[in-house]
């Protein structure tokens, strides 16, 4: 779905810089900052618990498993 969103100059610099270097289009990243977000915000009732459970941040089982196989393709 697409979302229209404003961004000042600076950020977009910013991402473009980051997009160039990681090889990946500003959607993608920001994509992958949202996914982050909502990891971050996740109510503690779906908060993962055991191997997933980072000291001081909470990652489901599918955001981990993402994130690894973005390691995949360097």
């Amino acid at each position: 779905m697409r979302t229209i969103i404003d961004l000042p100059e600076s950020q977009l610099e910013a991402l473009g810089r980051i997009s160039r270097r990681r090889r990946l289009s500003r959607a993608e990243l920001i994509r992958q900052a949202v996914d982050r977000f909502l990891v971050e915000h996740a109510p503690d009732a779906q908060a993962a618990f055991g191997l997933w459970r980072k000291a001081g941040a909470r990652e489901d089982g599918v955001a981990y498993q993402r994130r690894l196989r973005r390691e995949w393709s360097r």
